[in-house]
């Protein structure tokens, strides 16, 4: 499992080692860190350029001292120093000794020293194989200033962030101006929030994580996880030799309408397929689904009358008349979880308190559900897409899973989740629907909601990856539940 921690609890951590270990060790560490990444990714470090974007804090440091190790290396290192005056003394010291040239953007000045500062610092970038991000750290908030904006343009090799792109937010994920996007992001000690959530993901690039000992002063939980294989193999169900289909589960799916019979398909293939021992359909579109699943079992409603079930999935097509209506409330007042999509949020009375209810509900909504419920537009709920989510989570009392490029999935008390299988095909019609029926299928099976719904995502990402493999190709909803199966088959081998 990959696990994020907060700038503060970072810092806290940072200060607690530092005070066990000499002065300057952990900079150390960190760039000698970084300076092996970077080594890898050019493969031939002698005779190589790097340039060194460097700001006035610990980053700018780390930077310097890694292209130190560099330049003893062989490599051609110039430091492009964006404030002066604010270098890292101890790391501007070592590279100047190591045969790294420096430039100052706007000239030289009593930091950079003598004429060899005045060189061209945006040539340098254009010139450099690598190019490495010290400009801001992990504190940082706002967009880039204009200098380092041009710089960063400049740039034409491969461009490796130190701890965090610099213009993004740690904590977050939240870009609010120009930013830094890495091909690489070179992080220390733990994962921050904003390198696992977009928009901020995209600017990372590929991630890897240096250990630096932080570890034994990090807190139990952190801010954010995201699930790996092993994690997901572990929640999966399995049937013993005395199961039966009842003992296995049974989904109840309220999905639907003359309208649009072809959500309820979707909505139940996915439940098919997600390890409950059957499928209970409830809704107007009995015919349709009885002639692509025979096995389903089906009735004409309400709710509350077709028999019992360990779950319910309610809302994909479902409409907004008065049966839809009363089939959200006939579930949401039943004593088993409930997981509410599509025009089932819709129908949800604005603030409701599903905390109330007797079991676990789930909610699903994409960005623009998501701004209906909290009452704001969808732009602010992309833009922080974390904040929405938590918000969501606590002012519903419900397990949130937040669809979109990252979805993410909050549960009051416990670290956000990140799914980090998505991928971009995944947004087609109907693929919500086949996510609804898997997770409500998960929860049958007795799956905590924050489980099921962490589990569920997981699976359907990587249902879509396999789908689209080798290359990347448009995919139908349908493609995605047919492909879970063998996706279920991988992550448990």
């Amino acid at each position: 499992m990959r696990i994020a921690y907060s700038v503060e609890t970072v810092r806290a951590a940072e200060r607690e080692l530092m005070a066990r270990l000499p002065e300057g060790a952990l900079m150390q560490r960190a760039a000698a860190g970084l300076a092996a990444a970077c080594a890898d990714l050019l493969g031939r470090v002698y005779g190589s350029r790097v340039a060194l974007l460097v700001g006035s804090g610990d980053n700018g440091g780390d930077a310097l001292y890694a292209g130190a190790r560099l330049a003893r290396r062989g490599a051609g290192v110039t430091a492009v120093l964006l404030n002066p005056d604010r270098a890292h003394g101890g790391g501007l010291a070592a590279l100047r000794a190591a045969g790294g040239r420096v430039a100052a953007v706007g000239g030289g000045s009593e930091a950079t020293g003598d004429a060899e500062a005045t060189g061209d610092a945006e040539a340098a970038v254009a010139r450099a194989d690598l190019v490495i991000d010290g400009i801001v750290g992990i504190g940082g908030k706002g967009g880039l200033r204009p200098d380092a904006e041009r710089l960063v343009r400049a740039a034409r090799g491969i461009v490796v962030a130190v701890d965090l792109p610099s213009g993004v937010d740690a904590d977050t994920g939240e870009v609010r101006g120009p930013a830094v996007r890495a091909d690489a992001t070179i992080t220390f000690g733990t994962y921050k929030p904003g390198l696992l959530i977009d928009p901020a993901r995209t600017h990372a690039g590929a991630l890897r994580l240096v250990d630096i000992g932080l570890g034994a002063h990090l807190p139990a939980d952190p801010d954010v996880e995201a699930l790996q294989h092993e994690d997901v193999a572990a929640l999966l169900p399995r049937p013993s030799a005395e199961s039966d289909k009842y003992r296995r589960g049974v989904v109840g799916v309220v999905a639907g309408s003359a309208r649009y019979p072809g959500a309820a398909v979707l909505a139940v293939s996915g439940a098919l397929r997600g390890g409950a021992g059957a499928v209970r359909y409830v809704g107007p579109a009995a015919d349709t689904v009885i002639a692509r699943f025979p096995e389903t079992l089906v009735h004409s409603g309400p709710p509350a009358k077709a028999g019992r079930v360990q779950s319910w999935v309610v809302g994909p097509g479902l409409g907004d008349g008065a049966a839809a209506r009363h089939s959200l409330e006939d579930v949401l007042a039943s004593d088993v979880p409930v997981l509410v999509d599509a025009d089932g949020l819709h129908l949800l009375p604005t603030g409701s308190d599903l905390r109330k209810r007797e079991a676990a509900t789930v909610l699903t909504p994409h960005a623009g559900e998501a701004a209906a419920l909290l009452g704001m537009s969808r732009e602010e709920v992309e833009a922080g897409r974390l904040a929405a989510v938590r918000a969501l989570s606590e002012r519903y009392g419900a397990t949130v899973l937040l669809k979109g490029s990252t979805t993410l999935i909050a549960a009051e008390h416990q670290p956000v989740r990140v799914n980090p299988t998505g991928v971009g095909w995944l947004a087609t019609a109907g693929s919500g629907d086949v996510l609804s029926g898997l997770i409500g299928s998960l929860l049958a099976t007795g799956l905590p909601a924050r489980e099921a719904a962490s589990a569920g995502a997981y699976l359907h990402g990587l249902a879509a990856r396999r789908t689209t493999a080798p290359h990347g190709a448009p995919i139908a909803a349908y493609d995605v539940s047919t492909a879970l199966t063998d996706t279920w088959r991988d992550v448990l081998a």
